[in-house]
């Protein structure tokens, strides 16, 4: 196997003419050069050198790895210059996954403060839902994921393998036309709502919905179904019917029409950030997670 040590004494040989001037251009006595060229020689099995007297002139072989040694140096400082530049965050890579109401309300602040302490780093975004997020985490499409899961849900220990930073705690409220009975109450239990028509979520949150009803003894009449959270909330506005949405994604619209009420009593998500154990010792990754943290607590 070839050193890049011995391709660097290979050249100030071939430059130098000498093992003695090599090893004053190298710092190293002539000695030192000497071992190191029999060591190059013994790693390509064939003479680099001819020596004649005081005289020292390449082989054939020698000549051929004499013109490569250029490149493959240029190549390793380069690599050790951009590792370096990576290290330090004046560079890096971030492929982050979020779901909607997490790139709307916490993603934009992280961001924009990951760009200002490091303007190197660049962040790649893509939208997804858990758990197809975590999926793409696990298939390495992805650096880090934003992803929640209910209280008392089941699969908890699917994230077991995984880095889990926590973010927030975000709660669900009931959203009702502005006229509704409920609407200036300061909380509804889900069962006053039970004769209500829903307007349902993303597939995950109308699964929670279903059993957060099914647990207060109804099942909920469902007249539609968007994975647009604008769009719930246009719909209960216009006072087709009543919604259960996350605070987070009703922070990241206007409620036109419509008002939050409190659920008592309280169902909440915890919001997360994921990544492989590997890459949370990544700088640009580290960084990138600790500014989701700091947006989360504003």
């Amino acid at each position: 196997m070839i050193e890049a040590r011995h391709l660097r004494v290979l050249r100030a040989v071939a430059a130098t003419g000498s093992f003695s001037a090599a090893g004053r251009e190298l710092g190293c006595t002539q000695p030192a050069v000497s071992q190191q060229m029999k060591a190059l020689e013994a790693s390509v099995g064939t003479p680099l050198l001819v020596r004649s007297g005081r005289e020292m002139r390449l082989t054939q072989a020698g000549e051929a790895l004499v013109r490569h040694a250029a490149g493959i140096l240029a190549g390793l400082t380069a690599a050790e210059e951009e590792v370096a530049a990576i290290a330090g965050l004046r560079a890096g890579r971030v492929r982050l996954v979020s779901f909607p109401s997490g790139s709307s309300a916490l993603v934009p602040t992280a961001l924009a403060a990951l760009r200002a302490a490091h303007p190197g780093t660049r962040v790649f975004l893509e939208e997804a839902e858990p758990p197809r997020s975590v999926e793409l985490l696990r298939e390495g499409d992805c650096d880090v994921a934003l992803a929640f899961r209910y209280e008392g849900a089941a699969g908890a220990e699917e994230w077991d393998d995984l880095v889990v930073r926590p973010l927030l705690t975000d709660r669900l409220v009931a959203l009702v036309p502005e006229r509704h009975r409920l609407a200036r109450a300061e909380s509804v239990a889900i069962g006053e709502l039970a004769q209500e028509p829903w307007i349902a979520g993303c597939p995950r949150c109308r699964g929670q919905l279903v059993e957060v009803c099914e647990g207060a003894g109804f099942t909920p009449r469902i007249d539609f179904a968007t994975d647009d959270y604008p769009a719930v909330v246009g719909l209960v506005g216009a006072g087709l019917g009543v919604a259960v949405l996350p605070q987070l994604a009703v922070e990241s619209v206007r409620p036109r029409g419509a008002r939050t009420v409190a659920l008592e009593p309280a169902v909440e998500r915890q919001i997360v950030a994921l990544t492989l154990p590997d890459l949370a010792q990544v700088p640009a990754v580290a960084a990138t997670l600790e500014q989701l943290a700091r947006a989360a607590a504003r």
